[in-house]
């Protein structure tokens, strides 16, 4: 059962309307966590600018899946994972990733594995890392910029995974093929 509503573009208030419209157009229909957040115009839109800032950020589309779906697995997002697991679909991420990330298996990407290794160390310490997480980051290849990019990641899952944790929003038909639970 819902907790929160799941607004459409007629039922949300007026400042959540264009941006509905806007997820209407680029996804082909209005995913239910932008249906729940349109009841504060302001969360929709920071998910909404958080979402375009991290797929402009530094990382390619397998990086941005790690880090998404590290975090909403972190999380247990019953919503995000299924979610993540189409949309890596659709950026054509190899499906080994994507399985990987699910099961909380390591990645056979050594520099992927770092990247995930690091995620988890950012969300699980609250961004406390130590020294030598730092270090091994960077020997894998990645820079300050990638560490202030996960972050951005982790800002938008937290707005998701928490959300949907509150709202138990259902999963949209085109992901439920993909349902996962912890």
């Amino acid at each position: 059962m819902t907790t929160l509503k799941i607004h459409n573009i007629e039922s949300a208030p007026a400042e959540s309307k264009p941006l509905l419209e806007n997820s209407q157009k680029a996804y082909g229909m209005i995913p239910g966590l932008h249906g729940v957040l349109a009841a504060s115009p302001q969360i929709l839109k920071a998910y909404q600018q958080l979402h375009e800032l991290f797929v402009s950020s530094s990382f390619n589309e397998n990086e941005l899946t790690v880090v998404w779906q590290t975090i909403n697995v972190e999380h247990a997002c019953h919503y995000c994972v299924p979610a993540h697991t189409g949309i890596a679909k659709m950026m054509k991420v190899d499906d080994s990733i994507t399985e990987a990330l699910r099961n909380e298996t390591p990645l056979a990407d050594s520099k992927l594995e770092a990247l995930r290794t690091m995620t988890l160390s950012i969300v699980r310490n609250r961004g406390n890392v130590s020294q030598a997480n730092l270090e091994a980051f960077y020997a894998a290849g990645y820079g300050e910029q990638q560490v202030l990019d996960i972050i951005l990641g982790l800002s938008q899952k937290v707005i998701s995974n928490y959300t949907n944790h509150i709202a138990n929003t259902p999963v949209d038909d085109a992901f439920k093929s993909f349902t996962w639970k912890k």
